[in-house]
């Protein structure tokens, strides 16, 4: 949920149209859950939820038969902050996979990257606490340039090492080929269109697909 400048060169296909994936049988397994924990990105603000790239990765999952079912928890306006809160209830679910999806509106509100930090590194260890053979995605963000080029650096680097301090897998950028693009973003310019979440998608799926 965030300003950026990067260049739409992601391609535009449905990611449920990939034909490179194996389909397996999956009748006699059991069925996986993949919490989706983010802000109103996750949440597809201003979509149907059926276009929202969780959607788009359960659509995906479904055709190839693979034993896991998308649960979106995303929720329009939290902060990591909020959402060190929030996932104490969610865990009250079994979480195979989880793909976490916050700091954007820290950043959009200039809290200091030190306790955006704090904070994802608490909802990881609370997770991997409750569940250890859970499985980890981290989805880094970017702050709006206005915010300054430390913070913005600041901001940026604390996925990364979070990634690699939790040996996590890591989406560097969550809106690669998305944010700063008039044509693939709501009038407000930062919320995704439903073709932008299409990107989203292959962003997300190029990554999550490696831990399923």
């Amino acid at each position: 949920m965030i300003a950026c400048t990067n260049e739409n060169k992601t391609t535009k296909e449905d990611i449920a149209n990939s034909p490179k994936e194996s389909v397996e049988d999956t009748s006699t397994k059991e069925v996986k859950n993949i919490l989706f924990f983010g802000n109103s990105l996750t949440a597809g603000y201003g979509l149907e939820l059926s276009q929202a790239f969780p959607a788009l990765i359960q659509a995906k999952i479904d055709s190839l038969n693979l034993p896991y079912k998308v649960i979106n928890a995303g929720l329009s306006g939290e902060t990591t902050e909020s959402g060190n809160t929030r996932i104490d209830w969610m865990l009250n679910q079994k979480i195979d996979v989880l793909v976490l999806e916050l700091g954007g509106n820290d950043g959009l509100r200039g809290i200091s990257p030190e306790l955006t930090k704090k904070n994802l590194q608490s909802i990881i260890e609370k997770t991997k606490n409750k569940y250890p053979d859970v499985k980890i995605v981290l989805a880094g963000m970017e702050a709006p340039p206005n915010m300054g080029e430390k913070f913005t650096s600041d901001f940026r680097k604390l996925y990364k090492e979070l990634a690699e301090a939790n040996q996590i897998a890591f989406i560097p950028f969550l809106l690669e080929g998305v944010g700063g693009d008039p044509k693939l973003n709501l009038p407000d310019g930062i919320h995704p269109t439903p073709e932008g979440h299409k990107i989203v998608a292959e962003t997300v799926w190029k990554v999550l697909k490696e831990v399923l």
